[in-house]
């Protein structure tokens, strides 16, 4: 017997400050610009991108996941001028779990702002509300400080070390394991949107 998961529609959320919405194309100059950038690369599970053409794939990849009911992945603008501020991602949704994974990229000029603490939050709430999910795992290298302050403030718990998960341009790095279970979780807890 085949396990089928319906198709996710990508939602569109705004928190004040910001607005989750899907991608369009029109973000693909974006995405490579920020993806290739070795500082803001540089605690990911793979090198800064050099080929354009990763951007187009990233898009696809996005619009797979939806339709295949794996994941939704929404792009961040700020609300006040449409400044394109990152990404965040639920992914390796299972419906028979209720579980996913949380993960987030921002553009290194939006550092420092609180952003990622409010995009994590508002599709955090969306997730819990409608997928039903019992648990949310999250990874952050063990040297991004930054990454682990943002899940916490959300209320992720640290589980764990996977030591030498990684490997990225012959270095080896170590990755933290949060978890957030829906009886921890806080929606009224996050950000308040801004006025």
């Amino acid at each position: 017997m085949t396990l089928t998961t319906p198709a996710l529609t990508t939602p569109a959320l705004d928190t004040g400050r910001l607005r989750l919405r899907p991608f369009t194309e029109a973000d693909a100059n974006f995405l490579h610009a920020m993806h290739s950038s070795a500082h803001v690369m540089r605690y990911w599970d793979s090198p800064p991108w050099t080929d354009r053409a990763r951007a187009d794939r990233f898009l696809s990849v996005c619009r797979t996941m939806a339709e295949e009911g794996t994941g939704v992945r929404v792009a961040v603008e700020r609300a006040s001028d449409g400044a394109f501020v990152g990404w965040v991602c639920l992914v390796e949704w299972n419906p028979v779990y209720r579980s996913a994974s949380l993960g987030y990229c921002l553009d290194e000029a939006m550092w420092g702002r609180g952003y990622a603490t409010e995009a994590a939050h508002a599709l955090l709430r969306w997730a819990f509300d409608t997928l039903d999910l019992n648990r949310v795992q999250a990874e952050a290298d063990t040297r991004n400080a930054a990454s682990a302050r943002v899940l916490e403030k959300v209320g992720f718990v640290r589980e764990g070390t996977l030591r030498e998960d990684c490997v990225v341009n012959g270095e080896v790095s170590d990755s933290w394991v949060f978890g957030l279970l829906r009886r921890e979780w806080r929606p009224s807890a996050g950000p308040a949107p801004a006025r």
